[in-house]
């Protein structure tokens, strides 16, 4: 009789081997892969980041181009003037600007009194409905940008005050004026706006932001 001849396979370690070889070669697709996912999202994180930074700078440099000077009437009957802020103010900055669009055709005014303030680590715009308000009158809240650790502002009285930083075209701000109220010593004087002022962020992730800003008419 003759005998069968049994067919080849692979041995254990041929197996092993193989299955090492597969682990290897899945770890690394698996850690590409997951560091291809991780830079796509640092940069969605930091295209969504630019964009809410840049979006918060163009409202605050809409509102300061359609400054107006009109003094209101807070909550208490106090007159306010029509910009004022800075350390030694309720607000950082407070101010009067016009181009408030009525697309419905509401009996109301074209001006509208902003705030903006620093509050729980951000950004905070505050707008009012009325220019000259009542006890219980309440602003319209936004919270415009995140992660904000500082907001400060200083302010330039007169471009005789200028003075420029270094040979460039840059100013100076190191001398301008902290604060921006009325001086309490002659009351019932009105506070004419400054020609313009700095605006200051820092931010926890970017660092320090300023822009300043000629307000209208200069």
């Amino acid at each position: 009789m003759r005998a069968v001849k049994g067919s080849a396979g692979f041995t254990l370690v041929e197996v092993l081997i193989a299955l090492a070889i597969t682990a290897f070669i899945s770890a690394i697709a698996y850690s590409s892969l997951s560091s291809a996912l991780q830079a796509v999202e640092s940069i969605r994180v930091t295209a969504q980041r630019t964009y809410e930074v840049d979006r918060a700078w163009m409202i605050i440099s809409r509102d300061l181009q359609q400054f107006v000077a009109r003094p209101v009437r807070d909550e208490f009957g106090e007159v306010e003037p029509a910009l004022q802020g800075g350390a030694a103010a309720r607000f950082p900055l407070s101010f009067t600007r016009t181009g408030w669009h009525n697309p419905t055709a509401n009996q109301r005014s074209s001006l509208q009194r902003i705030n903006y303030r620093l509050e729980d680590g951000a950004l905070w715009r505050d707008t009012y409905s009325v220019l000259d308000r009542a006890p219980d009158s309440a602003p319209r809240q936004v919270r415009l940008l995140e992660n904000v650790e500082v907001l400060e502002l200083v302010f330039l009285g007169s471009l005789a005050e200028a003075e420029p930083e270094g040979r460039g075209i840059a100013l100076d701000t190191r001398g301008w004026q902290g604060s921006w109220v009325t001086d309490t010593s002659t009351p019932n004087t009105e506070l004419a706006p400054p020609v313009a002022l700095e605006f200051r962020l820092q931010l926890e992730d970017l660092g320090e932001m300023r822009r300043i800003y000629a307000l209208p008419p200069l």
